[in-house]
């Protein structure tokens, strides 16, 4: 088996926590869907939000959606001034037989922006 990342963002349109939440769930459903992954599967997930998003922990979201054994945690990104406001992002660690070039990014939302390039 082999450890992989797997990488994916989204973007909220208000700091508030429902929104926090639901964008969070939204996304890790999305990038578990796509990858055809489990919790089991899951090392760890490291989530990070724009500064301007105070509200509530996107890893809430993980632990609501039964990520109760994976180790989270929740960063601040880089207060740059020219970055997308309202964003939450995920590195997730995984195991997998399958090679770098079979993960699936996920960007939702207005997050698709930041990578144009692997973003669906």
């Amino acid at each position: 088996m082999a450890v992989r990342a797997l990488r994916g963002a989204t973007q909220v349109e208000a700091d508030d926590r429902d929104e926090i939440l639901a964008a969070t769930a939204e996304l890790i459903t999305e990038v578990m869907r796509r990858n055809s992954l489990t919790t089991d599967d899951v090392i760890s997930v490291i989530f990070t939000a724009t500064p301007d998003l105070t509200s509530e922990f996107p890893a809430l979201a993980a632990r609501k959606l039964g990520f109760s054994e994976v180790p989270l945690i929740c960063a601040c990104e880089l207060d740059v001034p020219h970055a997308l406001p309202r964003v939450i992002r995920l590195m997730a660690h995984i195991e997998t037989d399958r090679p770098r070039s079979e993960m699936n990014h996920v960007y939702l939302r207005g997050a698709t922006a930041l990578r144009l390039d692997i973003a669906q």
